[in-house]
């Protein structure tokens, strides 16, 4: 990493630290607020009145940092809007609780803007060597401008977006957890951006975004961090999906890795639809039972929460940067597995101790 990328990050993080305080008089006074005598929440974990509207310090600083770093091309634009209307969700969120269903559909409208300014996936990396191409149908349209649909690669790309938006946003239940481990993903996406170039965008376009992105959520977390002064916020939590599932996009075949650096939030996303599923329950409706949930409930404190999720993404970040396609599939199945039994033998000892007790 260079000086100059290093400014980046250093800029857009004192960008997102000076905005945060402000965001939180904003919550405050706005009533944009959790507070557990009103608001019971199945999934939350903290106590009293916590403020949230995270997502304001997010979109400020990709805004102001974005102007000031990135070329404005059709593309950035169309990530500026988006985010925008993200940030405008997740207001009304933190206000009125939106329906988990309206939600979704918003998640679905949002994802189609961005790729109708021409993001897409016209191909993913084959673990087995070689690429999936999801190019061979293509529809002229004219729509801000001359662009060709890509059937099945932007149906997909709607389809990733839409996923990493609700999958990231999942994992943001203990204090700090969610800031560090995205700020650690977007910092390794813009390292391996390097080694691809595509859409209308350069390598080193997409690393000042994925730099943008980390110094925009490493200047949040202190305020985030236990005991915490502010909420990520729907707002928050959802752009953080989002802007990762962008990431992996514009630097072609990097879908891939962001699944294996984001092993945890991915696999305890998987899991909670399928006992949702399971116990025949809305899968878009919060519940108690995510992996930080079964943490807490073996005795681990929210900051050894945070570190934990911190450091399996550094780690698996780190990983990414030499393992081939093949590698990364069996490392994540690797994980995949130890999560999953780990997961399934703390809720036989929960069973075990309701049955003594």
């Amino acid at each position: 990493m260079s000086w100059n990328n290093l400014w980046i990050v250093v800029v857009s993080t004192l960008i997102s630290y000076v905005a945060t305080p402000f965001a939180i008089k904003f919550a405050n006074k706005f009533k944009l607020v959790t507070d557990v005598s009103i608001r019971n929440h199945p999934a939350h974990t903290h106590k009293g009145i916590i403020p949230r509207g995270g997502g304001i310090p997010i979109f400020l600083t990709l805004l102001i940092a974005g102007v000031i770093f990135l070329p404005l091309n059709k593309i950035i634009v169309g990530i500026l809007i988006a985010n925008a209307l993200l940030m405008i969700t997740g207001l009304v969120d933190d206000r009125y609780d939106v329906s988990p269903y309206w939600r979704f559909l918003i998640n679905i409208g949002i994802s189609a803007l961005v790729v109708l300014f021409g993001l897409g996936i016209p191909y993913i990396s084959n673990p087995f060597g070689g690429v999936v191409r999801l190019d061979a149908i293509a529809i002229p349209i004219n729509f801000l401008g001359s662009h060709t649909l890509l059937l099945v690669a932007d149906i997909f790309a709607v389809v990733w977006l839409t996923w990493t938006m609700n999958m990231v946003n999942w994992s943001k239940g203990v204090d700090g957890q969610l800031p560090g481990f995205v700020a650690i993903t977007a910092l390794f996406l813009g390292l391996l951006s390097q080694r691809f170039v595509g859409h209308e965008i350069d390598a080193t376009t997409v690393m000042t975004l994925s730099f943008i992105v980390a110094g925009a959520y490493i200047g949040f977390l202190p305020f985030n961090f236990y005991p915490q002064k502010i909420m990520p916020g729907y707002g928050g939590g959802a752009m953080a999906g989002f802007l990762l599932g962008i990431l992996s996009i514009l630097s072609f075949g990097k879908v891939g890795t962001a699944i294996l650096v984001l092993s945890i939030p991915t696999i305890d996303a998987i899991y909670t639809i399928l006992r949702r599923i399971r116990k025949k329950k809305s899968p878009f409706r919060a519940d108690w039972g995510h992996f930080h949930h079964r943490l807490i409930e073996i005795g681990w404190g929210k900051r050894r929460i945070a570190f934990f999720y911190w450091l399996i993404s550094f780690i698996l970040g780190v990983a990414s940067l030499f393992l081939g396609g093949i590698e990364k599939f069996l490392a994540f199945a690797t994980i995949a597995l130890l999560l999953f039994i780990f997961i399934i033998v703390i809720e036989k000892m929960k069973k075990i101790d309701n049955l003594v007790i």
